[in-house]
């Protein structure tokens, strides 16, 4: 039996501020290991989202969509991150550029902005989740947000993941999820990305003994 729309509904909105939430916790985060638990639970929340659209809206990909979420974004990335970061040494990261208070009301002024720009498309929507719209934006640009007020470059390959997250939110919430094959494409390309990272930060850490962007960037002033 299929739960009441109104009942759908409000899950979602809850599911979805409950991802907001996360993204503001990661923002405000500067260890590098809850920075990837944070990643992790977005992962949960985006499949719980997936599964409950996928049951009132009767999708049969959606279904194959939430497990593929699941493996991916919750266990596997995660677990690779982890790794990478007990391989490099890595436990903190530096301060951000600006103050956590200073950072987080830009990240709220970047909500609000994101919850004007959505309004548009969100009344054009037809799906169940189209009054999250806005949260997905606020979580793209919140992540964008974290990228730019960090110096660790493991740090930026977290907010890249975050971001990607939040577009994976917003296709769900306008069009119901993206066709099974760009799913997949999209899921191997960030695999092999995050392989191909975790290469570059060993180069760099044996070259120049240092994952801070501001120190290459100093070197490479010099």
């Amino acid at each position: 039996m299929m739960p009441p729309l109104n009942l759908v509904t409000q899950l979602l909105h809850v599911l979805a501020a409950g991802l907001l939430m996360i993204s503001f916790s990661m923002l405000a985060q500067r260890r590098t290991r809850r920075l990837i638990v944070l990643l992790a639970w977005q992962g949960v929340v985006l499949t719980a989202s997936t599964l409950l659209v996928a049951v009132t809206a009767h999708l049969q990909h959606l279904y194959y969509s939430a497990a593929l979420t699941l493996i991916e974004k919750v266990w596997l990335m995660p677990w690779i991150l982890l790794r990478l970061m007990r391989r490099l040494g890595i436990e903190s990261d530096s301060d951000p550029l600006v103050n956590i208070p200073t950072l987080m009301l830009v990240g709220l002024g970047l909500v609000i902005f994101a919850f004007g720009l959505a309004q548009p498309i969100s009344s054009l929507a037809t799906t169940v989740t189209r009054q999250t719209l806005g949260i997905a934006m606020a979580v793209i640009l919140l992540a964008f947000l974290m990228m730019i007020a960090r110096h660790k470059a493991v740090t930026q390959v977290i907010g890249f993941l975050a971001m990607e997250n939040g577009l994976f939110f917003a296709a769900t919430s306008t069009t119901y999820g993206m066709p099974m094959v760009v799913e997949l494409g999209i899921a191997l390309d960030l695999l092999v990305g995050v392989f191909i990272f975790g290469i570059f930060f060993f180069q760099i850490r044996e070259q120049f003994d240092s994952l801070d962007l501001h120190q290459l960037e100093a070197l490479k002033e010099d």
